[in-house]
């Protein structure tokens, strides 16, 4: 058995778009699943944490958030919405990802804890 995931990029939050505010044409911009009061500074930090552990990892934030959903070999899929080629081309490339080290995975954890 194995299990489909849905939005492991949080509606793009774990996207570079949100490393610098929200963009105009952005979901967070036009509201919906994803509002612009989720986007705080506390928010923004945690994804300039993790986009410099993926930069580390020689990937991009979205690439490394797939790699992280798809590490434990139980889940099957993970539903993006993209809504370009890009993106698509993008998270495809985390399937070329080397394993997460123990250290990577704790500091993982700890940006999500601050």
């Amino acid at each position: 058995m194995g299990m489909i995931v849905f939005s492991p990029l949080a509606q793009g939050l774990l996207t570079d778009r949100y490393l610098d505010g929200i963009p105009g044409d952005s979901r967070a911009a036009f509201g919906g699943f994803l509002n612009r009061d989720q986007v705080t500074a506390s928010m923004v930090r945690k994804l300039k944490q993790l986009d410099a552990i993926a930069k580390t990892r020689g990937q991009t934030l979205a690439r490394m958030a797939i790699s992280w959903v798809l590490r434990s070999g139980k889940v099957a899929s993970a539903l993006i919405g993209a809504s370009r080629p890009d993106q698509i081309e993008d998270c495809a490339g985390s399937l070329d990802a080397p394993p997460f080290a123990l250290e990577e995975l704790d500091r993982i954890e700890e940006a999500l804890r601050q």
